[in-house]
């Protein structure tokens, strides 16, 4: 049985851990959180108990399959990271670099039209209407110094 175990498993660009248990494992891609773990464990009937390192190559092309395309492998739409894409409509799951890029262009195209959120993020102020008079202070703190 230790003949089969794999130290480290490759998942979608990210080498994995072989000793965690599969549902946290997956939870090490960045774009899956511990909700689409389970569901894409149980739509495969994996032991979510069961090491990573086990796990047959089979089930990690499967893995990956599902991270390519959940829709079309009974992953529910609204787990999904993007819907609705500003691009293109369409509901996508993004993971790790591609996540990343996408994010910044947000951003960018928040700043470059000059919206409330860009402003906010150009100057590094709160953007969701959080208080400003207690936190988010940057400079030195002002207050009794101890000798």
């Amino acid at each position: 049985m230790e003949d089969d175990f794999k130290h480290l498993v490759r998942i979608s660009r990210k080498d994995i851990d072989g000793n965690k248990t599969i549902e946290h494992a997956l939870t090490d891609i960045k774009g899956v959180g511990v909700s689409l773990s389970r569901s894409m464990c149980l739509t495969l009937g994996l032991d979510l108990n069961a090491k990573i390192g086990y796990i047959a190559d089979e089930d990690v092309l499967k893995i990956e399959e599902i991270l390519e395309n959940p829709l079309e492998n009974g992953i529910p739409s609204w787990m999904l990271n993007r819907r609705d894409d500003y691009e293109t409509g369409d509901n996508v799951h993004l993971i790790e670099s591609d996540l990343d890029m996408t994010l910044r262009d947000d951003l960018n195209r928040m700043k470059k039209t000059r919206s409330y959120k860009g402003r906010r993020h150009e100057v590094g102020l709160p953007v969701r209407g959080q208080r400003t008079k207690s936190t988010f202070r940057h400079s030195s703190t002002v207050g009794v110094k101890r000798s």
